[in-house]
């Protein structure tokens, strides 16, 4: 009998797994006849499949990614986008500002934790149909908005926009796993993530000129038009990077399947034999062995052709990823800061808004334009972090005789590591001292440049080490920081006005340092953990 070795992973395709019409024997001698090296696949995610996204044109390629950064920027610019338009919706619609806060801090939440079911879906019915209802469903919610007579409707209708705005975090960052290797992920993760961190930054800018230009249901008329553009790139431009072979939920998902119409099968078989040959005990049961062990020790037993298993929605459960990616150690290690890195970007795009408006008298726009030098930062420390990333990766792969495994990527952060607790200091005093703009604008880029340097290759990391499971990681990340997130939200003004920014911002250097010492723990403990993790689950599942 040929091993399979522990470190490889055999890929099922519905027509692979049962046989299709050939009775037992025939298919016996198939397979013996078939060379282990056409079914065992090094891992999952170099299974072989037809038209291989990895192989496409660099031209496709950059069309995918570029798709996908121009869908992501829906992420960050529906979390802004309303904030200048808060005051006309609370005179409009008679709203309190507990009202307006809801509206914002529901969103976060939703959005951070709705990947978790877009993620699950896509594993199953592929990313296409994922990115148009999502964004269909976003663009809906944006309309309702619109024309929302009440505040009631406002935040339902938000709600919806971010459940549909939430598909592209998660798997948004899955598409790019799907075409790119790992070698080359750093710098694409850095691309596409630089899309929605523009966000925080022209979103002020877009709702302050269309609240003052027109009034506050332009902002959501933008975005319906937005939303129309996006679907259309989807529908036309995007060719699914979506393959069955290469998803562990796939793949378990389809076990199931083929194990319980295996099982049915023998449970009618033993319906229509004779008595005298069904071997049952005084109480009517099978004496030997149960029918679950029959299926698993008699492969030989004839079954129905089954040419084809169609998985459904019916199939999805998104909670059982969501559990298997916080059973690693190594994953809740870098889990918990990259949502204390994202709650930070969101907390200070906030409160510095606040006091721009308090302290410097600026208006929408002007705070908009200041907050401008966050987002240039952002995108800077995004697209450098994720080439050094990439860098750093290849330099201590080919150190280690041309292998490479996940954590070798964080040790990219460690340049960022040094400067990004002294800039958060920095601009938690020069926001509390009040002084010149031109000093806040410094420290905003040098907050953002720092943050997402390190945050880029965490991304990176957790898809790389969860390998046939990316989106699902990916999902599960989106909603540590959307929980991080809204918790930041909630907390942010009490403390704000109850110790000032200097206070408040030394507080979250603080967790920044926390933070990066966790990175620094996956660093030089996460493969141990990993691969410890990876055994225990080896065992349960062959148990």
């Amino acid at each position: 009998m040929t091993q399979v070795p522990d470190s490889q992973t055999t890929a099922l395709t519905p027509t692979d797994a049962i046989p299709t019409g050939k009775d037992v024997s025939s298919s016996a001698t198939s397979t013996s006849s078939t060379s282990p090296e056409s079914v065992i696949q090094p891992d999952i995610e170099h299974a072989l499949v037809e038209d291989d996204p990895r192989v496409w044109s660099n031209t496709r390629k950059n069309a995918i990614l570029f798709v996908i950064s121009g869908a992501s920027m829906i992420a960050g610019l529906c979390a802004n986008i309303q904030n200048p338009a808060n005051s006309q919706i609370e005179q409009e619609l008679h709203a309190t500002a507990s009202e307006i806060s809801l509206s914002l801090s529901l969103f976060i939440l939703v959005q951070g934790n709705f990947p978790l079911v877009w993620s699950a879906v896509s594993e199953i019915k592929g990313r296409k149909l994922v990115y148009l209802l999502s964004i269909t469903l976003f663009t809906v919610g944006s309309a309702i908005v619109a024309i929302s007579k009440t505040i009631g409707l406002v935040i339902g209708m938000r709600v919806v926009q971010a459940a549909g705005s939430s598909a592209v975090i998660a798997i948004g960052a899955a598409t790019l796993a799907d075409i790119y290797e790992p070698h080359e992920r750093g710098t694409m993760m850095g691309v596409y993530y630089s899309a929605p961190l523009l966000g925080p930054s022209i979103g002020p800018i877009l709702g302050g000129g269309l609240t003052q230009g027109l009034s506050w249901r332009a902002v959501f008329w933008f975005l319906v038009i937005w939303g129309g553009v996006i679907f259309s790139a989807f529908l036309f431009l995007f060719k699914d990077t979506f393959r069955k072979e290469r998803s562990l939920t796939y793949q378990n998902v389809l076990r199931i399947r083929i194990q319980n119409r295996k099982l049915t099968k023998e449970i009618d078989a033993a319906r229509e034999r004779p008595a005298s040959e069904k071997n049952t005990s005084e109480d009517g049961t099978f004496g030997t062995q149960t029918l679950r062990s029959d299926v698993e020790a008699q492969p030989a037993v004839p079954a129905l052709a089954i040419k084809e298993v169609n998985l459904s929605i019916a199939d999805v459960n998104p909670i059982p990823p969501y559990l298997r990616i916080l059973s690693r150690k190594n994953n809740i290690a870098i889990l918990v800061p990259s949502g204390l890195l994202f709650a930070f970007s969101f907390s200070i795009a906030y409160t510095c808004a606040r006091t721009l408006s308090l302290h410097y008298d600026y208006d929408a726009m002007t705070t908009g334009l200041v907050l401008l030098a966050y987002g240039i930062g952002s995108i800077l420390g995004s697209i450098l972090g994720g080439r050094w990333s990439d860098m750093t990766l290849a330099r201590l792969k080919a150190a280690n005789g041309g292998v490479s495994y996940p954590e070798m990527r964080l040790e990219s952060t460690k340049l960022a590591m040094w400067w990004f607790p002294p800039a958060v200091i920095g601009y938690a005093w020069v926001c509390q001292q009040h002084v010149h703009i031109s000093a806040i604008c410094v420290m905003l880029f040098l907050c953002g440049l720092f943050s997402i340097w390190i945050y880029a290759s965490t991304l990176a990391y957790i898809v790389d080490a969860n390998v046939g499971r990316s989106s699902s990681a990916v999902a599960t990340n989106s909603s540590f920081r959307g929980i991080s997130a809204f918790v930041a939200a909630e907390i942010a003004v009490p403390l704000q006005d109850a110790i000032g920014d200097g206070g408040l911002y030394t507080l979250w250097a603080g967790l920044m340092l926390l933070a990066e010492l966790m990175i620094l723990l996956v660093l030089y403990k996460g493969k141990e953990w990993r691969e410890a993790d990876i055994e225990v689950e080896k065992r349960k599942d062959g148990s």
